[in-house]
């Protein structure tokens, strides 16, 4: 059985939550306008649900998004892996004080990570960022991009 190196174990053991929540339902007004003229009520509260089973948390070295309303599916992404990040807000977003931020990463599973529809997103990429620098320091992690002017 093969363990853990000591400083893969601490690492682990010292990370702390910095900040969990949720996509907004504000994001499922559309549905809800829709029941009003007769499309499936089941439809909208499906939605309302899908929203519900969507966590995010991040921490000092990660972020998890969880997902599912019958069967949970969680995702992690290392900070150290965050190669830029966006904030995008629709109309409709800014009228609710919500937005999503856009993360780029160098992860082969997931090169793009959303995290859709969140109270004040701003700051939170704010906070991302910060937490990706810090990662990459202590892991003495540097990003290298070769592009084809380079060559």
């Amino acid at each position: 059985m093969m363990s853990e190196p000591e400083s893969e174990r601490s690492s682990a053991i010292d990370e702390h939550d910095v900040w969990s929540g949720s996509p907004s339902q504000w994001q499922n007004i559309g549905a809800w306008v829709a029941c009003i003229a007769l499309v499936p009520i089941p439809w909208a509260l499906w939605r309302a649900l899908v929203t519900r089973g969507t966590r995010y948390a991040l921490t000092d070295q990660r972020l998890k998004v969880t997902r599912g309303v019958f069967n949970r599916v969680t995702d992690d992404l290392e900070l150290y892996r965050v190669k830029d990040t966006h904030f995008q807000q629709t109309f409709w977003q800014r009228m609710v004080g919500i937005g999503d931020i856009v993360l780029s990463t160098s992860d082969t599973t997931t090169p793009t990570v959303v995290v859709a529809d969140i109270k004040d997103a701003e700051r939170v990429r704010e906070r991302v960022r910060g937490l990706v620098e810090q990662r990459r320091d202590a892991k003495h992690v540097r990003e290298l991009d070769v592009g084809h002017q380079a060559i």
